[in-house]
């Protein structure tokens, strides 16, 4: 099994559960996929999970949540899986050029790019969202449409699947999205695996 690089973009003001709900779905995965042996354990692991950032350093999350992410978005290791996570600092991040082009850059060799909550801003940004649905944080779907007017917005709804764009409400939707991926990817009875060590209630993910 090839082991698949996902890359969770870091930004001041991320919202916290919007990057660490999806982490944690990959990488207890990747724990639980791990073989008997030391090279079992690493020809079976099927995700890589990284965070990626700006610039080096930490940085502040929301509440005042100091985190070091593992690399820059200069030097990050190409994305299998792209998660675009939300927060407050999305509403900066739009204007930010060298971020939203490292976005766009990134989709085209992407398997999947994903977005939670008002990580979608970002998306629509960078024009992934052109003739597709998509949803979003419930207080920013104005936004949205405002950002990606020829998008479908959907309402009440956890995540949105394309095919390879697939966005998320709020917060903790993106830990159902993420289950979702684990499914669509490496089968429901891995993802059912993984929401059952989390202790997450299982059936969640399976909404889209």
């Amino acid at each position: 099994m090839a082991t698949r690089n996902v890359a969770i973009l870091m930004f001041d003001d991320v919202e916290v559960l919007d990057f660490a709900g999806p982490f944690e779905v990959f990488a207890v995965t990747s724990e639980l996929s791990k073989g008997d042996s030391l090279r079992d354990s690493f020809a079976s692991r099927p995700f890589a999970v990284s965070t990626v950032a700006e610039h080096p350093g930490a940085v502040n999350a929301r509440n005042g949540l100091s985190v070091n992410p593992h690399c820059t978005i200069s030097d990050c290791p190409p994305p299998d899986i792209l998660i675009v996570p939300g927060g407050q600092g999305t509403r900066q991040l739009i204007n930010n050029s060298a971020v939203v082009n490292w976005i766009k850059d990134c989709a085209p060799t992407a398997e999947l790019v994903l977005s939670v909550c008002t990580g979608s801003l970002l998306l629509a940004k960078a024009g992934l969202l052109e003739g597709l649905a998509a949803t979003t944080h419930h207080l920013a779907l104005d936004l949205l449409r405002e950002l990606a007017p020829n998008t479908t917005i959907i309402e009440n709804q956890r995540f949105v699947d394309n095919g390879k764009i697939i966005t998320s409400g709020g917060i903790s939707a993106g830990i159902d999205m993420s289950l979702h991926v684990v499914g669509k990817l490496l089968g429901t009875a891995q993802a059912e695996q993984t929401a059952e060590h989390m202790e997450y209630r299982i059936g969640n993910y399976e909404s889209s």
